[in-house]
């Protein structure tokens, strides 16, 4: 079958061989340009010459087929681009932005709670909580023994809780 493409000499008939050697390398390049990879301009130039070739039997009822093949190609293009970002959102966690007023705010918050605690049970909630020390590096910090450490700290939390 055979078409008539608007070019600047005038309409030429064009068999779907004719059309793809006329646009290969326009549809090629400008993917090209838009994808910054040659195998994905490649192929995605391939599925929307493929697609065309697929309805070529009606190619009467495309009004500009050179216009149907780009916006075929690009159409490809962001669908991959759509699918792309779906898989990283489920592939990539997502990072809540950082509110620095409402740390200082809970820091100011945990500072206040434990300056209600007495000294010693303070320093073993501080070591064993916040900085993360076991109560055995704890008891050689404090002087005291792991179990006493363990002590301070459970009478701590629980004068937090209260």
């Amino acid at each position: 079958m055979q078409v008539r493409i608007e070019q600047a000499a005038g309409a030429i008939p064009l068999a779907f061989d004719d059309l793809f050697t006329a646009e290969h390398d326009r549809l090629y390049g400008a993917l090209f340009f838009i994808t910054g990879n040659a195998a994905d301009a490649e192929e995605l130039m391939q599925d929307a010459f493929l697609k065309l070739w697929e309805r070529w039997d009606r190619i009467d009822t495309i009004q500009d087929p050179v216009a149907y093949l780009f916006r075929v190609a690009l159409n490809g293009f962001r669908m991959r681009l759509r699918h792309a970002k779906v898989v990283a959102a489920r592939q990539l966690p997502t990072i809540e932005p950082r509110d620095r007023f409402a740390e200082v705010e809970m820091h100011e918050d945990v500072r206040r709670m434990l300056l209600r605690l007495p000294d010693r049970q303070r320093a073993a909630i501080v070591l064993t909580e916040i900085l993360g020390y076991g109560a055995d590096q704890a008891s050689e910090i404090l002087g005291v023994s792991a179990a006493t450490v363990r002590s301070l700290a459970s009478q701590g939390r629980a004068a937090l809780r209260a």
